[in-house]
């Protein structure tokens, strides 16, 4: 015959069942934030504890109505609040990444609030007064929380409902499709060549035409340009152009280059598109509309392989199964006035590419900081400090702080680091090996480079 547990008796294995539950949930949390750098708890604190595994077929069944159902019907109505609901009730803070990805597209405010606190609720924080979506992904970001299962499907079924050209980028390659969020803007994917023609995107310029300096007389001596020179043949992209366009596809010293700049990140680099293996057709670089952390995405519209436009690498498409990585030719960020009296011989994209418009994103839009969100950022420099970026002949990224090195540089002080050796040129900073060959470096926000490069060195330590 069982004996009866006495009241007291129930009361106190309660509690310390309840106990025992919190120490464990507190210790997991704690398991969790052991992994991360002390200044990321710092700033957002501990991260909730994360199940592993499948859903349930019940959490499966609301998260298909929440967000494949919803984009199918192109509604958010009753269904979808109740599965909204039970999403909160499993805490599992993996959906609040398709909960960010919806908000980014939500058509209302009261939409976008009712997501943001749901997806606060899953992750633990205090529902965010403003930037309700910044400040969630952020958190999810730097914490590092894993995609949900069947991540891609779902997401993809949240991007190409808002956006039709993204069917062709939305598919499975070595890219982290958690940190891929929306720009604001639509694909570019018209074809080469073709790019006088108007479009509702950020419009890349193809075999752009050039003057010489002498007839550039709308370009002041202080204007900021972007210089490259290929083979004795030197062009300057004026940052008013690039701010416009974000992406050229030009020839140069009798190469082939794709030229990306994202405002974002302060970063012109330059890629050449030719000279590749056997079977590969020159990429065309367009701007897919989309963002990685504050970096804009590229992708070839000849294949929709996507790159990494920090890092040249393909990886989504055919390309990414040729293993294709591009090489960089170095991008040189200095004035105008400098440049053209260190290179008078230069031509220059002219003024018409700006297509009437001047915009100076740096000291105006993007002053205070990302305005898209970055998550975590390495604490070493101020987000925004520029720095000049290489990788040197052992594969190990390198960055120097610019203000510092230029300085150095001016008092004719040497800078190295394994074969990597500074020079100035014509006003800006580049990288280059022990015999003079160019590395391919570029100037670029400390936030980008450290995210694209983790394992960063340094200058000065």
């Amino acid at each position: 015959m069982a004996s009866a547990i006495r009241p007291q008796s129930r009361i106190f294995l309660i509690a310390s069942l309840l106990s025992f539950a919190l120490f464990w949930g507190d210790a997991l949390r704690a398991q969790e934030a052991a992994k991360l750098p002390d200044y990321v708890i710092e700033k957002f604190g501990k991260p909730p504890k994360v199940p592993e595994g499948p859903f349930s077929k019940e959490l499966q069944s609301v998260v298909r109505v929440a967000f494949i159902e919803s984009m199918a019907k192109s509604t958010w109505g009753r269904d979808q609040i109740t599965a909204l609901g039970e999403i909160v009730k499993s805490k599992d803070p993996r959906i609040a990444w398709l909960i960010t990805d919806l908000m980014r597209f939500a058509s209302t405010h009261h939409l976008h609030v009712a997501l943001a606190n749901a997806a606060s609720n899953l992750l633990g924080i205090k529902p965010p007064q403003e930037n309700h979506w910044g400040i969630v992904t952020d958190h999810l970001i730097a914490w590092d929380i894993p995609a949900p299962p069947d991540y891609l499907q779902a997401k993809r079924a949240i991007f190409t409902t808002f956006v039709t050209g993204w069917d062709k980028i939305f598919v499975e390659g070595d890219i982290d499709w958690r940190h891929v969020s929306w720009g604001g803007v639509l694909i570019d994917d018209r074809p080469y060549d073709t790019t006088d023609q108007l479009c509702n995107c950020i419009p890349a310029a193809d075999n752009p035409k050039v003057s010489s300096a002498k007839d550039a007389t709308w370009l002041k001596d202080s204007d900021i340009v972007f210089g490259i020179g290929i083979n004795g043949e030197y062009r300057a992209y004026p940052r008013r152009i690039m701010e416009v366009r974000e992406m050229v596809n030009d020839t140069l010293g009798g190469r082939h280059l794709g030229i990306p700049y994202c405002t974002l990140c302060g970063s012109a680099q330059a890629y050449f598109t030719d000279q590749l293996p056997e079977g590969i057709q020159r990429p065309v670089l367009r701007t897919s509309g989309l963002l990685i952390r504050s970096n804009k995405v590229m992708y070839d519209v000849n294949t929709y392989s996507v790159f990494d436009t920090f890092l040249g690498k393909a990886v989504t498409g055919p390309l990414v199964e040729k293993k294709l990585q591009l090489k960089q030719a170095s991008v040189v960020t200095t004035d105008w006035g400098t440049w053209k009296k260190a290179h008078p011989e230069t031509t220059v994209l002219i003024e018409a590419l700006a297509l009437g418009r001047d915009f100076d994103f740096r000291n105006g839009r993007d002053a205070n900081g990302p305005i898209f969100p970055v998550g975590d950022v390495d604490p070493r420099l101020p987000v925004h400090e520029d720095i000049i970026g290489v990788i040197t002949a052992s594969g190990k990224p390198i960055a120097f702080q610019r203000s510092k090195a230029f300085v150095a540089l001016k008092k004719g002080d040497k800078i190295t680091f394994e074969n990597v050796r500074l020079q100035l040129d014509a006003g800006g900073i580049r990288a280059v090996d022990a015999d003079g060959s160019d590395l391919g470096s570029h100037q670029a926000f400390w936030f980008a480079w450290s995210q694209f490069h983790p394992q960063t060195e340094l200058w000065p330590g």
